[in-house]
């Protein structure tokens, strides 16, 4: 009756009576339906297959475009042309799952005519009649569910679904070859372990590129499809994977893939796995690299803000890890291991005080490296806090507020005022304390209800100008001249150089309503982040030419094309002019005198903070340090015309620890000696000194 049955059925088009074969539901099912039902019941279903991009691996590169940094995805999987795959890999996909594929049009009635006998023979599900045709359609439905019913839908064991199944093989078959289908197939497969199609099946299980698997290493590739947790060669026990492979290899010889001899020796030869775990996130990249985690980390922040990518930050990151990009990075590993040895030779990874530094590419914003003596690790010992391990973003980047930064703070008073016009050469006598006219709570620095700053030492009393009094890091003469300004003018400033208030006083003392009050701004209370300090001078480097922090250099598409928003490369840096020109080398002038480099248009009172700078780095130079009171931290910003730095040294844990004056010139020799070695063969550009008009 079977046999009998069966025949006039697929001749009559009522494939969907056949779909019993490969299901566990009696004759009596099959006998129920009719030929025009069944017929009607098929030409109702769906006929195109919706193909939904299948997920793909991102990979993140370092600078150079060919040092791996990390991958991101949900399934890793990299999609090749049949030409990349080794003919061993097609045969046997095809002698194992589909040994008449080349012969059948989407559905074959007689391996469902074969699989209906056996499962009846067998009281069971015994053989499938799945086409390779049919499972590649149930990957894409499975694949394009949008929810979890949709999902279940496209795996359930139901006559439906492998009615749809058919139907969309049948059309599919009729739009694409069969050379496509496999190669389709072949990228979405799963193999386990995390591996979706050959590309990432062949590096897992074998470390190598798909074309270089030979006949038994393809032969078991081959036999996990059908279960790869029950065939899993990665086992103590290979007995099943080995009995599944050397299936495999029986099904290629007789289809005559192979010959004899081959099938023999492949058959004797032992399993042997290369195996490999393909990073995943930042947490993934290579121990040696492990400092590079940090960026890494900047750079999904970053992601997630992008609009390009999708409408929510969680969109952004999904698609991260599914759209299949290639990522090149601004991290330079040469220059990320050159300022890593200087960090770590000033302050250990062991110690609770961090260290770091920040390197930019003025007129670009690219960030070049971020460094800290921290090991990026999800493992901290809860009783240290921050040290040896975490994964805080103390460079900058995510929520975290960073640290006060103090005088580092007086450029953007010295920026207001030279935008307001106010030449270099302004002056004021600046006595050893200041009674200032902002108004503060009563406190060590008040006299009565005035704020009264003093300076670092009494050798800064007197007349100084804006060349002295930022070479010397003056408090009483930045209060004047933040007074004649406007504290107002200087936050301003500071915001349109990139800083954010994160922490509910700085927001609350930046709103226009209290900005013009806030005397204490020009000495650095503010929290900032070595990324937006080192923006910051990046901006002086550029000449007020202003460019987004930017942790990328090139973002591809799967399809090879440019990632694009708005008409713009995403990619591209982002830059529009912050500060005058003039005015922006005026304040460049100034911080010479900070390094010891020496000012072009005036004389710097006859010493800096930081001479030990240009002493060490010998090329122009120019810069700002800063302390906070009882060195909390310390500070130095640096830059030349080719690279800006900012470090810090802190305490991340208790922001009130003091770092000591021991540590007060840490940054200053860290940013000097990374420049100095970074920049090492390259040309000692000038910098344009100012006009007239500002000196």
């Amino acid at each position: 009756m079977a046999a009998g049955k069966i025949a006039p059925l697929v001749r009559a088009g009522l494939i969907a009576g056949l779909v019993v074969a490969g299901l566990a539901y009696p004759l009596a099912a099959l006998a129920g339906i009719g030929v025009k039902a069944g017929t009607e019941a098929l030409q109702s279903l769906p006929e195109e297959l919706i193909e939904v991009p299948s997920a793909q691996t991102t990979y993140v590169y370092a600078k150079d475009g060919k040092t791996l940094m990390t991958m991101f995805y949900e399934e890793h999987r990299r999609p090749l042309g049949l030409e990349e795959m080794s003919p061993y890999v097609i045969q046997a996909i095809v002698a194992s799952e589909d040994s008449r594929f080349y012969e059948h049009h989407g559905v074959d009635p007689k391996g469902v005519a074969r699989a209906f006998v056996a499962n009846r023979q067998a009281g069971g599900i015994s053989q499938g009649a799945s086409t390779l045709t049919m499972q590649y359609v149930r990957m894409a439905l499975r694949d394009g569910a949008k929810t979890p019913k949709q999902a279940l839908e496209a795996t359930e064991q139901t006559t439906s679904r492998k009615l749809r199944e058919m139907r969309m093989a049948i059309e599919l078959e009729k739009r694409i070859s069969k050379q496509e289908i496999l190669e389709r197939y072949l990228n979405s497969a799963y193999f386990g372990h995390r591996a979706y199609g050959i590309f990432a099946a062949a590096q897992v299980f074998f470390s190598k590129l798909p074309r270089d698997l030979n006949l038994t290493e393809s032969a078991l590739l081959a036999g996990l499809v059908k279960a790869p947790s029950a065939y899993d060669p990665a086992t103590q026990d290979q007995e099943a994977a080995t009995d599944r492979r050397n299936y495999v290899i029986d099904q290629m010889l007789k289809i005559n893939a192979i010959s004899r001899s081959q099938a023999a020796d492949a058959k004797k030869a032992k399993i042997k796995l290369k195996l490999s775990s393909p990073p995943n996130d930042c947490m993934s990249i290579a121990d040696k690299n492990n400092d590079w985690g940090f960026f890494c980390d900047y750079f999904k922040s970053w992601w997630r803000e992008q609009p390009a990518f999708g409408k929510t930050p969680e969109d952004r990151e999904r698609n991260l890890r599914r759209g299949g990009y290639k990522v090149v990075t601004s991290l330079d590993p040469r220059i990320q291991s050159i300022a890593m040895r200087h960090v770590l030779k000033k302050e250990k990874k062991k110690s609770r005080y961090a260290h770091g530094e920040v390197l930019i590419e003025p007129g670009t914003g690219r960030i070049v490296s971020m460094a800290v003596n921290r090991r990026y690790s999800l493992d901290p010992n809860e009783k240290k806090g921050n040290y040896p391990n975490t994964v805080n973003p103390l460079l900058g980047g995510g929520t975290m507020a960073g640290y006060q930064a103090g005088s580092t703070f007086k450029i953007f008073t010295l920026l207001a005022a030279l935008e307001e016009g106010m030449p270099l050469s302004t002056s004021f006598y600046s006595p050893q304390r200041y009674v200032s006219k902002y108004i503060t709570a009563p406190g060590p620095a008040t006299c009565g209800i005035h704020w009264c700053p003093k300076n670092s030492t009494k050798s800064m009393t007197g007349r100084q100008n804006m060349w002295s009094g930022f070479g010397k890091s003056v408090n009483t003469y930045f209060v004047q001249l933040e007074e004649k300004v406007g504290a107002d003018k200087a936050v301003k400033m500071a915001e349109r150089l990139g800083l954010a208030w994160r922490t509910d006083i700085d927001r609350k003392l930046a709103t226009p309503e209290h900005a013009s009050g806030w005397g204490a701004f020009t000495l650095g209370v503010s929290d900032a982040t070595p990324i937006e300090m080192a923006n910051v001078f990046a901006t002086l480097a550029a000449e007020g030419n202003y460019c987004q922090p930017l942790p990328v250099k090139l973002i591809r598409n799967p399809d090879g094309t440019n990632s694009k928003f708005g008409g713009k490369l995403v990619a591209a840096p982002r830059c529009h002019r912050a500060v005058p020109v003039e005015v922006a080398r005026a304040a460049t002038d100034a911080a010479r005198c900070v390094t010891g480099y020496g000012a072009e248009k005036g004389g710097c009172g006859g010493w800096g903070t930081s001479s030990m700078v240009y002493g060490t780095l010998r090329r122009p130079v120019a810069g700002k340090s800063g302390t906070t009171d009882d060195n909390k931290a310390a500070w130095f910003c640096g830059f030349t015309p080719q690279m800006a730095a900012a470090a810090f040294v802190a305490d991340p844990d208790d922001p009130t620890n003091h770092v000591g004056s021991g540590r007060s010139t840490m940054s200053k020799m860290t940013v000097a000696q990374t420049l100095r070695d970074a920049l090492d063969g390259e040309p000692k550009r000038k910098f344009t000194p100012p006009s007239k008009k500002l000196t």
